[in-house]
């Protein structure tokens, strides 16, 4: 028994609509990819270069923060933009930068809807996020994490003043 017209064209329809829904999670999924976790050892040779560069450009005048402390979007700004906070900083040039950029892309978070860019470290949502019982006596400022991190300089904030160390 032949299939009536309506029927070949309504199986033909959702037939085009299921490829369309599977190639455009597919391209979303690429365009996408997931974030490497700062916390994980970087086995990518370019991604690891990628931080040695960020560390030795940006930890030099002070403490490298780690990317995830702010959204991707501050990043872009950071690193297309001289007027450093105020000073006039050299930019690293290509390759250079797109090997910082590639580590900061991996590592970096994205804003959430309706967020703000934060330019300075106390409006960034993630800082916030991790020092909720903090109370900060003095604007916070990328030198002073030692106080607290003392191993902050060495691009390890896992290690905490004693007066930290046993905190909820």
């Amino acid at each position: 028994m032949p299939i009536s017209r309506p029927l070949r064209t309504t199986f033909i329809i959702l037939i085009a609509i299921t490829l369309s829904i599977i190639l455009g999670w597919g391209l979303a999924s690429s365009a996408n990819p997931p974030r490497q976790n700062t916390t994980d050892t970087i086995t990518n040779p370019q991604i690891q270069y990628g931080q040695e560069l960020y560390l030795e450009n940006c930890a030099t005048c002070h403490i490298g923060l780690p990317p995830a402390v702010m959204p991707t979007e501050t990043w872009r700004q950071l690193l297309s933009d001289s007027q450093h906070y105020g000073v006039v900083v050299k930019l690293p040039q290509d390759p250079f930068r797109t090997l910082i950029w590639n580590y900061i892309l991996m590592s970096s978070r994205l804003l959430e809807e309706k967020e703000a860019t934060p330019y300075r470290l106390a409006e960034s949502r993630y800082f916030t996020a991790l020092h909720p019982r903090v109370k900060f006596n003095e604007p916070v400022k990328i030198n002073t994490c030692i106080s607290c991190h003392p191993s902050a300089s060495d691009y390890n904030f896992r290690d905490l003043s004693s007066e930290w160390q046993n905190s909820p």
